[in-house]
This record gives C-alpha cells, sequence and structure tokens, in this order.
C-alpha cells in the first residue's frame, strides 16, 4: 500500500486507559483533541514524515478505511501537528 500526493497512512496506537480516583479513563473520556499513530506509507508529496515516525494527528481529521482486514487512517500532511 503506497501513499499519493500529500496523503498519509497511519495506523493507530490504541491509548492505555489510565486511573482516576479509582475509575478508569479512555481517551474518550479525557476529551484529548489528538490521536497518536505510526505512518505506514507517505505521499510522494510529503516531507518531513517518513514511514515508521509516530505522530500526533487532529482526532477528527481524514478517514479510516480498511485494506486487507485491518483499520487505517488516511490523513493529509497538514492534519500533522506533533512527531515524536
Amino acid at each position: 500500500m503506497q501513499a499519493v500526493n500529500y496523503y498519509i497512512v497511519v495506523d493507530k496506537i490504541k491509548a492505555e486507559p489510565t486511573k482516576v480516583g479509582g475509575l478508569e479513563l479512555t481517551d474518550e473520556d479525557t476529551q484529548n483533541r489528538y490521536d497518536k499513530g505510526r505512518v505506514i506509507s507517505v505521499g510522494n508529496l510529503v516531507t518531513g514524515v517518513e514511514p515508521d515516525f509516530v505522530i500526533y494527528f487532529d482526532k477528527h481529521a481524514g478517514n479510516s478505511m480498511e485494506f486487507k482486514n485491518k483499520s487505517y487512517q488516511i490523513i493529509t500532511i497538514k492534519d500533522v501537528v506533533l512527531i515524536e
């Protein structure tokens, strides 16, 4: 699978639940605006991001796509906010 142009294929990394006062909070409970993911493929016009980078991107960005029974998020370079 190869992304084209300004697109990036990302495999989302699930955040571990955190405990606060005995309650287990998930990512949805914390109102975190960004998701974390591992870059699978980058388009030919993308600079500064390489495959296997761990990035943070806007939670509402892009679309999900299923490829070979696995779900991926397809975003553009403008949705990347941080490279780990």
